[in-house]
């Protein structure tokens, strides 16, 4: 597999860098360096470490046109895709260290299937403001040094990722919400396979271990 860069043209129908906002960047930065690091995959969908700074209003307005916005994390180690999820609005990373996102995009799913070969890999320079298009299938990123780890944000709408809504399945993506404003294929290799998510990856549970 290769590892393109977010810098790279290929990166374009999967999403954007976002540039204009240095002072905000900053702040978060210095802020999601104090949040824990996993010796596994951590997510916490708001922090108020984050959540409290004046760069939180700036990622409402000029990312999510002032709707309310979560800022939360995504830290730890990891090098395995197992899952690929999508919402309905865009997602904004950043981290302080560079890291790897695994991404696809929602119209190769095909009959509730993506087939993993389908799935590129895109290093994040730290410091560089990524948004993640609606569109595009993403899960927890990868570290490119096992010693560093990552440290991201995730900043989403408000309440994305928490409980989902208690409600009767209707549609065929019923099925594959797993909290809110989330739908999940899971490998079934992965841990979330086996804790009950439906199964919507097939191929290779890609591991990005021996390239990085």
């Amino acid at each position: 597999m290769k590892i393109y860069s977010v810098l790279d043209p290929e990166f374009k129908a999967y999403g954007q860098i976002v540039t204009g906002l240095d002072d905000a960047v900053q702040e978060i930065m210095a802020a999601l360096a104090t949040t824990p690091q996993p010796d596994g995959v951590g997510y916490v969908p708001t922090d108020p470490v984050l959540q409290e700074l004046p760069a939180a209003v700036q990622i409402s307005e000029h990312c999510f046109g002032g709707m309310p916005t979560q800022l939360g994390w995504c830290n730890g180690h990891n090098t395995k895709l197992n899952c690929l999820e999508y919402h309905r609005d865009s997602e904004f990373n950043l981290g302080t260290e560079d890291f790897i996102l695994l991404i696809a995009k929602q119209d190769e799913i095909l009959d509730g299937i993506l087939d993993t070969s389908r799935v590129k890999a895109f290093r994040v320079p730290a410091g560089v403001l990524v948004e993640v298009y609606a569109t595009t299938l993403h899960y927890a990123p990868c570290h490119c040094d096992p010693a560093k780890g990552f440290r991201v944000l995730v900043a989403l709408p408000w309440l994305t990722n928490t409980d989902r809504p208690v409600m009767e399945n209707r549609t065929a993506e019923d099925e594959i919400m797993t909290a809110r404003n989330k739908w999940l294929l899971a490998h079934p290799e992965s841990s979330e396979a086996r804790g009950g998510a439906k199964v919507g990856l097939s191929g290779e549970n890609i591991d990005i271990v021996d390239i990085i």
